[in-house]
């Protein structure tokens, strides 16, 4: 089962660029080894443990964005489509290359898991870049509220609009606990208003 996860995953790659169906790029929850695999092009990569396809992703950003403007489309101008489309794709692209990490920590694999939750969550991000706010920052801090026996983190983004220094933040916060080798979601994203604050280039 789970390599034939990785069988349609892999045929997702293989489709053009701008297909919906394109699979850009892959999640998977697994426990890392001692051993290692060198390939075919020579780079030498850890061997990971798979034990469950739960978390198993094929992440599809076309798609993702497709839902995403389609969720909003009543908000922004026919005009400036494209321009939103680029913008989320770009705050998608610069998530994933922002957090991932090789989640030896409760915090790495909180923000690790935070990706998938950023991606599944396109759409309520979206509507923050249709106002032409960017994201600055993300953070992880351990949460203050947690069940029994885990192991919870608080995920925190921020945008601003680097146009205006003195509008608003908008900030955005989700909950995780990584107790398990499957993380989990707990609560829905949370998000509100801040005081603007003058951005230093």
């Amino acid at each position: 089962e789970i390599y034939e996860m990785f069988l349609l995953m892999l045929a997702g790659q293989l489709e053009p660029e701008t297909s919906d169906d394109f699979v850009e790029r892959i999640s998977v929850p697994a426990r890392r080894t001692n051993r290692t695999v060198e390939l075919f092009s020579g780079q030498v990569v850890p061997v990971v443990m798979v034990h469950d396809v739960r978390g198993m992703y094929g992440w599809k950003v076309n798609s993702l964005v497709n839902a995403a403007m389609a969720a909003i489309s009543r908000r922004v101008d026919e005009a400036q489509v494209p321009l939103v489309q680029q913008a989320l794709t770009a705050f998608l692209n610069r998530v994933y290359n922002d957090l991932r990490n090789v989640g030896q920590t409760s915090r790495d694999r909180a923000l690790n898991f935070a990706a998938t939750n950023i991606f599944q969550a396109a759409v309520t991000f979206a509507q923050a870049i249709a106002e032409r706010r960017q994201l600055d920052t993300i953070t992880v801090e351990k949460s203050p509220f947690c069940r029994i026996n885990s192991d919870c983190w608080d995920v925190k983004l921020e945008f601003y609009d680097p146009e205006n220094s003195r509008r608003g933040r908008k900030l955005f916060r989700f909950t995780l606990d990584v107790k398990l080798l499957m993380p989990v979601t707990l609560g829905e994203v949370k998000s509100w208003s801040l005081p603007s604050q003058e951005k230093r280039i």
